[in-house]
């Protein structure tokens, strides 16, 4: 049973909500859905924190459909992993009425999930997702969170012991046969660290190979 309330955030419990929970428990591993709750808890907390205003619900749409692109419903998909999670969640709340301003914005969140230093400049749920997946990941912010929060969210959604190797494992076997979507985000370190023969793109190299003349 997914808690009701976590920490003092509450989970949403709309109609909208307990589908998009359906969906992508349906469509993720237990790693990637535990994940995205998790990403959601740490966003919110963040922003407690900070007291940003956000729509709970389009945080939660967007946090638990920002790593669906992992999955191998898109393993012929040659678009960043981003985009597909994206494009998923926009079709997805469109067909749910939602207005196009908010699908906007949370395609937005997670589009740019794994964009660094642009998201906190921008609606606050698009701050947040990044915020939330981020401290999740990689520990960002992990300070700025109290004991009792980490304890709370671990408690509601626990993380796997092996977590770290599990996770770049997933982004790995989600995006190594779309390699040339990793260029310019450091989605190229997952195929570099399990891929000896992967060859980063090296942007000078492409600058001096162009066609222009000097």
């Amino acid at each position: 049973m997914t808690p009701k309330e976590v920490s003092g955030i509450r989970l949403p419990d709309s109609q909208l909500a307990r589908e998009v929970t359906q969906l992508v428990r349906d469509t993720e591993s237990e790693l990637l859905y535990h994940h995205s709750l998790r990403c959601y808890c740490w966003g919110c907390l963040a922003g407690r924190r900070t007291e940003l205003k956000y729509d709970p619900e389009l945080l939660y749409a967007a946090s638990m459909f920002h790593d669906i692109g992992l999955t191998p419903r898109y393993e012929s998909s040659h678009l960043r992993f981003e985009v597909d999670g994206a494009n998923a969640a926009r079709d997805f709340l469109r067909s749910h009425g939602i207005s196009e301003s908010d699908i906007e914005t949370v395609w937005n969140a997670v589009a740019l999930h794994t964009t660094p230093g642009i998201p906190q400049f921008m609606r606050p749920e698009i701050a947040l997702v990044q915020a939330g997946a981020g401290m999740d990941v990689a520990g960002r912010g992990y300070d700025q969170y109290t004991e009792a929060e980490r304890q709370a969210v671990l408690a509601a959604f626990p993380r796997e012991p092996n977590f770290k190797s599990s996770i770049i494992d997933a982004f790995y076997q989600g995006m190594k046969h779309r390699p040339d979507s990793t260029f310019g985000t450091f989605n190229d370190d997952f195929l570099a660290c399990k891929d000896p023969h992967f060859r980063r793109v090296d942007m000078c190299a492409v600058i001096h190979a162009s066609k222009w003349h000097g």
